[in-house]
């Protein structure tokens, strides 16, 4: 095994926790609140035992809540690093809850956290190679590559829709939008 490397089965996590009155919203389905803070704990969990040290969310992809969840189920966080760059670690997280009294597990969302591990100076810190030991390790590590290339270059589009938005033409670009420009006279 190679110096400064950890497999994934290394740090893999499950957090299970029931979901009790108190979390459920007017509808009495969970608060997705409830649901993203669980995640954070974790993937928080997950790049912390592979790094070996703090580490900090720094963004969360794919968030969709597939199905509600309700109270009174068992939700199961499974969490492992799928991903590891210098300093930064991606923790692929599935969700599941089991309704205890049918014995029936729904999956509710998939969700991938960027985490970077943080030193004792708050600085970003090294951590370690990812050991990929199967053929779904390979399959998630390369997974992460391409959704960080998307990424990146999502963020470029989106710095130039920014960047170049044209106001003195809304009434043509709204036109069949459901907005109605009303300017203010000052």
């Amino acid at each position: 095994m190679e110096e400064h490397a950890r497999p994934v089965r290394h740090s893999q996590t499950t957090l299970t926790e029931l979901m009790i009155p108190t979390y459920a919203n007017f509808g009495g389905k969970i608060h997705g609140g409830i649901l993203l803070s669980l995640m954070d704990k974790v993937a928080y969990a997950t790049a912390s035992k592979h790094a070996g040290t703090y580490c900090v969310t720094v963004s969360v992809d794919k968030v969709e809540f597939l199905q509600p969840v309700e109270v009174g189920e068992l939700v199961s966080m499974h969490a492992s690093v799928n991903y590891v760059g210098r300093t930064s670690l991606v923790v692929g997280i599935r969700v599941e809850a089991l309704n205890v009294k049918t014995n029936i597990v729904k999956h509710t969302n998939s969700s991938f956290f960027t985490m970077v591990a943080k030193g004792d100076d708050e600085k970003p810190m090294v951590v370690p190679k990812l050991i990929l030991e199967n053929r779904e390790d390979i399959k998630r590590f390369i997974e992460a590559l391409h959704v960080r290339e998307i990424k990146v270059a999502m963020k470029e589009q989106m710095d130039d829709a920014k960047s170049n938005i044209d106001v003195d033409h809304a009434d043509q670009i709204l036109k069949n939008e459901r907005c109605i420009i009303q300017l203010l006279k000052l």
